[in-house]
């Protein structure tokens, strides 16, 4: 999964065995992000939960939304 996250920054979310890896897109590459998803979080749940947990980045009129 695929997130623009407040027009600031690309995060590709993907499921692992252990759980989820969140890594930052940038220039063609993926790094680590430093964020953590419990891995009990269900996929339909992940942008939820990104919100929560980034939405003090946002301005008014931007939201996180979902690339692929």
């Amino acid at each position: 999964m695929r997130f623009d996250v407040y027009g600031l920054f690309e995060l590709e979310v993907r499921r692992t065995p252990e759980g989820w890896a969140v890594l930052r897109v940038g220039e063609g590459r993926f790094r680590e992000a430093g964020i953590t998803i419990p891995a009990e979080v269900p996929p339909e749940g992940v942008e939820r939960y990104l919100d929560d947990l980034l939405h003090e980045g946002a301005r008014d009129g931007q939201r996180l939304r979902r690339l692929a």
